[in-house]
Formats: C-alpha cells, sequence, structure tokens
C-alpha cells in the first residue's frame, strides 16, 4: 500500500501524471484523472504491486480511453491463434506480445509479474528494446484472450496488426557473431604459438617449432572457410555484376597469405602468415558487425498490414462476428467502432462517420461522411459506431495502392546508380596501384633472380591489401551510427550517413513534421467573454469527442468543472447543452446562427442563449524550434514544403521560410512523387521529410527518406532513417558529424598508407619476415581504431551529441 501525495500534486494524476482538468475522483488519499486510471491502481493495489509507484514517479499511461469488452473476441478463433502462438502443448501455450506502451522500470516490473495478477500465468520475460513480452500461461485455466484483456486492463494492450499473420518478424542472425567468435580464438592462440618464429628458438627444439607451425596452419582453415565467408560472397557478388568492391582485394589478399603461408609449412622453410591473416579478418569482422548494427525494436520496411488490425467486426443479422481481415469480402457490413480503423473501401450505410484521414492524406482536420458516400481504407473514425458496406477486398483498397506505388518508386530508384561508396571507389585505385607494383616487382625479380619472385609478390598481397580503409570506414560508421542512435536519430544502415552528406535539397511534409499534432494554436475573435463564461465554454466542449472540441476544452480549461446537462451532438456540425442553466451552443457557423458562411479557415463558433458571441479560430501549432531550424538550414541547402493540406498556412510558411522557398498544397501522394522525381532529374540529392501514408511514396523515391515519429515505436512508413520529432531541431548537427565521416575515413586511409609504405620496402626485395608483418598489421589496425572512434567520439562531444 503507498499513501497520500504532495500538496503541489493534487490535481496530478497519481497513476499517469496528467492534469486532470476535467474530473477530479479521490480515493485512498490520492488523486486520478479519470475512472481507468483509478482502476488499473486497485488492480495494483489489491495484488500488492505498488511498488509500480515507487521505481518512478506516475509511470501508468492514461485510460481515458475505454477499451469495449469484446475488443480482442477474435482471439478466439483458432486459426488466427495458430498464426500468433509460437508454441503450445496440453498444459501450456507461449505467445509474445508487442506492447508499444512500455517505456521505463516500473513497467518491467509489473509485466514481469502478471502471475501475481493471474495465477495461470506461469511466466513472463520482457524484452525492453523491442517492447515485447513473451508470455507462458496454462490452459485450459486461461486463453489467449484473456491474457489480451488482461494487459490492457492494466494499460499495456497489445498492438496486434494484420502484418502478424503475413510473417514472424525474423530471427536475429548471429552467424557474422560465430564467425567473429571462431576468428577471434584462433587469432589469439595463433599469436601465442607464433612467439618461437618472432623470438628464435634453440635448435634443440626444432621439433616444438614444427608442432606449432602445424597447429597454427591447422587454426587458420576454419578462419579461411568459415570466418572469411562475408567477404568472398561480397566480393563474389560484386564481380559478377562487374564492380570491384573492397572486399574482392581483400579476398584475395586473404586467400594469397593463406597459400603462401601454406607452402611454408609444407616445405619446411618457415611458419607463414597465419597471425596477419587471422588477425585482419578478425578486426574487420569486428568492425563490420559494429558498423551493421540493426536497432531490433524498429522497422525501416513496413507495408500496409502493419498499420491494419488483425480483425474487425462484420455484421451478420445483427450478431457481431469477428473476421480476421483477409476473410473480408466486398458484400460484407462491417461495424467499425470509436477510434477504429477503416480497414477496406466502402460505402457508409448507417450513422454520420467522423474519419481523420491526416496519416493517409496529410489532412490535418477530420472529414464528415453521410451515409451513401464512399469511405476509403486507412481512416480512423473519431465519431460514434458505423457500419459500412465493403466493395473492394483489404488488398485492393485506396491505401493498398498507396504501398504498391511506393514499391513501384522503389523500383526505379535502384536503377539509378547511386549509393556506391567512396569507400569501394578509393579501394578500386588502391587495388590497381598495388597490382602494377606487384607487376613491376614480378618483372624485375623474373629478370635479376626469379627465385625470389614469389616471395616478394605474394609479400606484396600480404602486406599492401586495402584492409586498413574498410576498418576505418566501418569502425567509424559503426561509432556514428552509435552516437545518433543515442540521440534518437536512427539510420537504417551505414551508406545512409554519406547519402546524407550528399544532400543538396529538403523536402518537408507539413502536416505532423513541421506542425505537431498534439497542439494548436488557438485564437479568440468576437464579443469578450469573461472567466466564467469561457468555463462554460471548456465544460460543453469537454462533453464531446471531437478533436476541435477536445483542443479547445484543453486550452481552456483551468481544472474547474461546470455541470452540463441536456447535451445533445449533432455529428460534423456542432454540439449544444445548458451550462448551469445557460443554454451554449458551439460549433460551425451554420450550426450555430442558422446562416451561411464562406470564410476560410478552420473555427468553432460559439453562441449564449441563441445569440453568437464569436469564434475560436484553429492555426496549426508549428514546433517551437522550425524557425531556428530553417534559418540554419537555408544557407546551405534548397528548401520546399509539400502539403496535402489546404492552403491557409500558406502566409505564415512564407513569413517562415522566407523567399526562395517551394510551397506546394493539395498535393497527392503521386503529386508529391512527380516533385521528388523532378527534384532529381534536375541533379538535385533529395531528402524527404514526413510521418504519414501518403508520404511513403515520396520517402521510398527520395535518395534519403526520413520519417517523423513522436515516438520511434510508433509506426512510420518504409524509410532510411526515422527520428523523434523533438530531435528535428537538432538536425544540423546530426548533418555535421554525417559530412565529417568521410573526413575521418580519408585520415586514417593517409596513416595506413604510412605503414603500407613501410611494409613494401620490405615486400618488393622479398624479405618480409613473420616478425615485421605481425608488428605492422596489428599496428596499422590499432591505430586506426584508435584515431576512428577517437576522433568520431570528440566531435561528437564537442557538438553535444
Amino acid at each position: 500500500m503507498v499513501k497520500g501525495i504532495a500538496t503541489n500534486e493534487q490535481l496530478r494524476c497519481y497513476h499517469c501524471g496528467e492534469t486532470c482538468a476535467d474530473t477530479l475522483i479521490h480515493t485512498d488519499d490520492k488523486v486520478f484523472c479519470c475512472e481507468g486510471c483509478k482502476m488499473v491502481f486497485h488492480i495494483l493495489n489489491q495484488n500488492d504491486l505498488c511498488d509500480y509507484y515507487a521505481l518512478n514517479k506516475n509511470p501508468g499511461l492514461n485510460q481515458r480511453i475505454h477499451v469495449r469488452k469484446d475488443k480482442f473476441a477474435f482471439l478466439d478463433d483458432e486459426k488466427l491463434q495458430q498464426q500468433l502462438i509460437s508454441f503450445r502443448n496440453e498444459n501450456q501455450v507461449h505467445v509474445t506480445f508487442y506492447l508499444p506502451q512500455m517505456h521505463c522500470s516500473s513497467c518491467l516490473y509489473l509485466l514481469e509479474n502478471l502471475h501475481r495478477l493471474d495465477d495461470s500465468v506461469i511466466s513472463s520475460k520482457v524484452n525492453f528494446t523491442r517492447k515485447e513480452a513473451e508470455i507462458i500461461f496454462q490452459t485450459p485455466q486461461t486463453s489467449l484472450r484473456r491474457i489480451a484483456e488482461l494487459l490492457t486492463s492494466i494499460g499495456y494492450e497489445p498492438y496486434i496488426s494484420l502484418n502478424d499473420l503475413k510473417q514472424k518478424r525474423p530471427a536475429i542472425n548471429k552467424s557474422m557473431v560465430y564467425q567473429l567468435g571462431i576468428a577471434g580464438f584462433c587469432f589469439g592462440n595463433i599469436m601465442l604459438m607464433s612467439f618461437p618464429e618472432y623470438l628464435g628458438i634453440d635448435a634443440s627444439e626444432e621439433g616444438l617449432r614444427g608442432i606449432f607451425r602445424w597447429l597454427n596452419f591447422a587454426l587458420a582453415i576454419p578462419v579461411l572457410l568459415y570466418s572469411s565467408l562475408p567477404f568472398y560472397e561480397s566480393s563474389w557478388k560484386s564481380l559478377r555484376h562487374k564492380f570491384l568492391n573492397i572486399d574482392a582485394p581483400i579476398a584475395l589478399a586473404i586467400i594469397i597469405t593463406f597459400i603462401r603461408s601454406a607452402w611454408e609449412v609444407l616445405s619446411g622453410t618457415g611458419g607463414g602468415y597465419f597471425d596477419s591473416m587471422t588477425g585482419i579478418v578478425f578486426f574487420m569482422l569486428a568492425g563490420r558487425i559494429l558498423q551493421d548494427k540493426t536497432y531490433r525494436q524498429l522497422s525501416f520496411e513496413r507495408d500496409y498490414t502493419s498499420y491494419f488490425p488483425i480483425a474487425v467486426s462484420v455484421l451478420t443479422e445483427e450478431t457481431e462476428i469477428p473476421t480476421a481481415l483477409p476473410d473480408i469480402k466486398p458484400g460484407q457490413t462491417l461495424l467499425i467502432h470509436h477510434e477504429e480503423l477503416i480497414p477496406a473501401d466502402g460505402i457508409l450505410t448507417k450513422g454520420k462517420a467522423f474519419i481523420d484521414y491526416s496519416f493517409v492524406t496529410g489532412e490535418s482536420l477530420p472529414v464528415l461522411k453521410e451515409v451513401g458516400e464512399l469511405v476509403y481504407a486507412g481512416g480512423k473514425q473519431t465519431g460514434g459506431n458505423i457500419e459500412v458496406l465493403v466493395v473492394k477486398e483489404v488488398a485492393q483498397s485506396y491505401l493498398t495502392k498507396l504501398w504498391n506505388n511506393e514499391g513501384s518508386a522503389g523500383k526505379e530508384k535502384t536503377t539509378v546508380e547511386k549509393n556506391v561508396s567512396f569507400v569501394h571507389l578509393l579501394s578500386r585505385y588502391f587495388t590497381y596501384i598495388v597490382l602494377s607494383i606487384a607487376l613491376a616487382t614480378a618483372i624485375y625479380w623474373q629478370i635479376t633472380d626469379p627465385a625470389r619472385l614469389w616471395p616478394a609478390v605474394t609479400s606484396i598481397f600480404i602486406i599492401a591489401c586495402p584492409c586498413a580503409l574498410l576498418l576505418s570506414n566501418t569502425f567509424t560508421n559503426g561509432n556514428i551510427l552509435r552516437i545518433l542512435g543515442r540521440n534518437h536519430f536512427f539510420l537504417r544502415n551505414a551508406q545512409t550517413i554519406e547519402d546524407i552528406a550528399k544532400t543538396t535539397h529538403i523536402v518537408f511534409d507539413k502536416t505532423g513534421t513541421l506542425t505537431t499534432n498534439q497542439q494548436q494554436d488557438i485564437r479568440y475573435e468576437g464579443t469578450t467573454l469573461t472567466a466564467y463564461q469561457l468555463q462554460q465554454v471548456a465544460a460543453l466542449a469537454a462533453s464531446s469527442v471531437h478533436p476541435l472540441s477536445r483542443a479547445l476544452a484543453s486550452h481552456l480549461s483551468d481544472g474547474k468543472r461546470l455541470k452540463v446537462d441536456g447535451f445533445k451532438e449533432t455529428t460534423g456540425k456542432g454540439i449544444e447543452g445548458l451550462v448551469e442553466g445557460d443554454f451554449l451552443k458551439i460549433g460551425s457557423f451554420e450550426y450555430v446562427s442558422g446562416k451561411k458562411n464562406s470564410s476560410a479557415g478552420t473555427a468553432v463558433y460559439v453562441s449564449l442563449e441563441n445569440k453568437l458571441a464569436g469564434a475560436f479560430y484553429f492555426q496549426n501549432h508549428y514546433r517551437d524550434f522550425i524557425p531556428v531550424l530553417v534559418r540554419k538550414l537555408k544557407p546551405h541547402y534548397r528548401l520546399s514544403v509539400i502539403s496535402g493540406d489546404n492552403e491557409t498556412e500558406r502566409k505564415n510558411l512564407q513569413q517562415l521560410f522566407g523567399k526562395g522557398t517551394t510551397l506546394l498544397f493539395h498535393q497527392k501522394p503521386e503529386d508529391k512523387l512527380h516533385y521528388i522525381q523532378h527534384l532529381q532529374q534536375q541533379g538535385e540529392k533529395v531528402m524527404m521529410i514526413g510521418d504519414g501514408l501518403n508520404d511513403a511514396v515520396s520517402l521510398k523515391q527520395s535518395d534519403i527518406g526520413v520519417a517523423v515519429a513522436e515516438q520511434t515505436n510508433t509506426f512510420t512508413p518504409s524509410s532510411d532513417a526515422i527520428i523523434e520529432a523533438r530531435q528535428l531541431s537538432r538536425l544540423t548537427t546530426f548533418f555535421a558529424i554525417c559530412r565529417a565521416n568521410r573526413n575521418i575515413v580519408i585520415a586514417s586511409f593517409v596513416l595506413s598508407i604510412v605503414y603500407n609504405i613501410i611494409g613494401l620496402f620490405f615486400a618488393v626485395q622479398g624479405n618480409l619476415s613473420p616478425l615485421i608483418a605481425a608488428i605492422l598489421m596489428p599496428s596499422s589496425s590499432l591505430s586506426i581504431l584508435l584515431i576512428t572512434f577517437g576522433t568520431s567520439s570528440l566531435l561528437a562531444s564537442r557538438m553535444r551529441l
């Protein structure tokens, strides 16, 4: 049991920490903002789990949205269960749920103690980075549906999408980790047993030297045949496409080093260079693993199935039947509840639809649809329950076509030869130079002393492979990816770093990118309202679920709640009621005054006792840092803004971006795509920054697509990078460190050339001893590691990243 709260927190909910503006609910000396938060507190309190509140202050999530009783009825379907469950026998079931609400140590504590809330739960194991909970429960004591309802009751509603039916998230590929482990084991032991070669050995111990050589030979074989596979595969693919990448000369150097070393051991003329070979493979694999690190909790490739629910209610003779989306057929009637997604194109047959299409079209305000009108898949119903007659299957809906267009855009983009790293170009010229030196050395020794030709030529390939260039690139990229990820700017891969550095033109989406969907700028024009009258307007607005009413109530609320009687809402038009005995109406101009109005902009009109008082005008709230960000970007990049919204914000955007910025409105997804292609045809390297499904095609087509998310675990369209919205203010800093990446790699490469020149001095003479190779190769690798990590980390520190 947990006792009271401090006086200065009396208006903050004990569970979620939000201000209790609309409602004050007291229990056990605590204040809650809604019955949902109070219910969760009582559940935890009754099960002795109030340590949840001790770990973090106000750790819960707001529970104002009521989850209907039969929401998870579809989980009783045996066919759906088979596709969601990972293991089942007669006694227990294993299932993994994605829980995007998970955010702190209190969540971990609660989710791993589910067995104390339900005795049928055997265990619950949480993967915090992926926001997943693997739950094992007993059957038939409980069911999959009851487990989902249990999680929802404590504030962790499972996110189950149509994508869960299509495929499971791929398991982590650990093959390169195993290859690194084997290379490290062999390298360490070979180094240990090579000391007799470095330091010499008594004649009486020659037998021991021979044993060490053969052991080194045996340990080098798995490195050659298994650990080096990534370099063989990559070089073979590049050669098949008639392109010489950096892995081709490295693979050649590994093979030549092994053959040369094996020949020395078999002929008894030396111990070879197994230590250098295995060491280079080990360091290069380590750098590649660091560079190829992926953010498992994020998805850079998503289709419409990740956005759609797994099932929907189908009406059959007034009975709701939960039906999986793939089974939805034209002619069926769907029952769409409040805050549910419309999964298929159809005709509205009952109710008034007030649909939020912001994620699909970019329109910032919900759209009113009357009975008989067509509604499209992807919109979210913000009003009451509606019924929709399906006219197209899910796979043929408008939303699906957006994704198909995205795929076509992606195919077109891949036909352009881009994304060729400057490292591959450097390595190509470096390889040509090494081949020339090897050829010149071979000709010289063939003329002067043919016996020294083989040792000299092989020594050149051993000492002068471009492994230093690969090491500097992979370790620098890996460290910068880590730094950016730490600052909530997640890149798909290392190539994206170079693409960002080449950007010349940045295209912004407006709604949800420049503006925030969580706040609106509201101003009042009309007869002056008293503080009491403003409280009355807030009380009436708080009774509605309309987005504008909610925003107005939040804007005007001062924590007091007045009594509302006779409340009536006309969907899409307005609301009315008696507030402490006074009659108020708020809504459209026509609804409030009974007259037509042609004025532009978004406004909510107010009448008191049937007399028009004035209007509250709504404008998009631009993120506070946008003016500063634009000033920093304009000197270095060309800028554009494209939006699916109307032109009411043109004047504000012109003031914000100034002259020279292209502003386009009423842009459909295909219009955005054509604009991106037009810029690319003019030679621009285009970065598109957007957040909605209407941006998916242009994000895919652009050279760098950056998806903006309020939280990085929320749904985002396919992209090259994902950035948290609050980190947009640091965009110029992120660009700067990406540009610095190239300079750090080149500086490291120049240093490695010094080591190569020293090694080539011995190699061309055929006098490269194992000791010299053992000194030069690790020295080069370690110095590069220090430079790349040190320089990039120091730079990040100075940039306060």
